[in-house]
């Protein structure tokens, strides 16, 4: 269940001290997925509080997860939730100094799109050219493996044909799927990589991933879990389930809203220099099996003006573009987990350099 979205555990965020709070503030907001938690992130987020204090130490830097919430319906009425949220946060933090903490969102998956339409409806209520008018005051939106423009077609190709090989095609691509969407916390992506799937009964995934899977694959995955949906009625509470947490993940589906998003993120990005970048997961080809590079989220054109602003991340580990997305914050799981590190830490650094505040 869901925390409440007013309340700031104790045990998700790195306090300031009574020096620290003379210091400038510079807050780390990290959202998790469809249907993830306060462990997606694993250590990510102290290991980067870590790496910035070296270089920003004039900076009290805080680093939060936002509580586990409640992934149906509209993604709208989520973002509503996280704003309040965020709200509270800010006016915590800043002490009455409104605008003097600075917030950097940092979203996996689909908290990604719920960063993105926070700075957005943000900046909408704050229209002008001038970033100081926004509060709380966000300079930034980092996402990492954010489907922006839309799953990548071999993501769900290659559940298929891995479901064929395994178990019922409608029950492995409705796990596997939908559980990558959830940015699954990177001790729970390890223990997959190295534990042989499992059987699942007509409980928890077992229950509702034929119907998820006719819900996000049109046609062909309609084939696929054919059987498995003209028996919907059977699955009870669960095809309510699936039903009402498709309206979130259903953006996935809308390539105009995507696209529109994009280009206002980068409008944003020019205007107000409200800095955006995402970070995707790519598996080098491996022949003879896969004769190109592989990723998770579809990517702009070669020269769209969004194509500098996705970032690759190369991962020699992960057997498929599933593990390297829900494994993105384990070592284990990633080969390049500090050089994700490293390289967000250098995006803030420079951010907070260009705004010409004293490091």
């Amino acid at each position: 269940m869901t925390d409440s979205p007013t309340s700031i555990p104790p045990g998700n965020a790195l306090q300031l001290s009574t020096e620290d709070s003379l210091k400038n503030l510079l807050i780390i907001v990290f959202i998790h997925g469809f249907k993830g938690n306060d462990e997606t992130f694993d250590q990510f987020p102290e290991r980067l509080r870590h790496m910035l204090a070296q270089s920003l130490s004039f900076f009290a830097i805080e680093c939060t997860v936002f509580p586990a919430y409640e992934t149906k319906g509209d993604l709208t009425a989520a973002v509503a939730r996280f704003v309040e949220w965020l709200t509270v946060l800010t006016v915590e933090r800043e002490q009455g100094i409104a605008g003097s903490a600075k917030i950097v969102l940092c979203g996996h998956s689909m908290g990604g799109l719920l960063a993105a339409d926070t700075v957005l409806e943000l900046a909408n209520s704050h229209p002008g050219k001038d970033n100081n008018a926004l509060w709380p005051n966000i300079i930034a939106c980092i996402s990492f493996d954010t489907p922006y423009l839309g799953l990548h077609p071999s993501v769900l190709k290659n559940s298929v044909t891995k479901a064929a090989e395994v178990m019922t095609t409608a029950q492995t691509l409705g796990s596997s799927v939908f559980g990558a969407l959830a940015g699954l916390s990177a001790k729970k992506a390890a223990d997959s990589a190295s534990s042989p799937p499992s059987q699942e009964g007509r409980t928890g995934w077992g229950r509702w991933a034929a119907p998820a899977a006719y819900a996000i694959g049109g046609a062909v995955l309609a084939g696929a879990a054919g059987s498995a949906w003209h028996n919907r009625e059977d699955l009870g509470q669960g095809y309510q389930w699936v039903t009402d947490h498709m309206k979130f993940v259903g953006n996935l589906w809308d390539e105009k809203a995507l696209q529109k998003r994009v280009d206002d993120l980068i409008k944003l990005d020019e205007s107000r220099r409200i800095v955006f970048r995402t970070f995707y997961t790519l598996l080098p080809p491996t022949p003879p099996n896969y004769l190109n590079s592989r990723t998770f989220i579809l990517l702009p054109k070669m020269y769209a003006p969004s194509n500098t602003r996705f970032l690759s991340l190369r991962n020699y580990l992960a057997s498929d573009e599933i593990q390297a997305h829900t494994g993105m914050f384990s070592s284990r799981t990633n080969d390049g987990y500090y050089e994700l590190g490293m390289e967000t830490a250098r995006i803030i650094c420079e951010m907070i350099g260009a705004q010409e505040v004293k490091i």
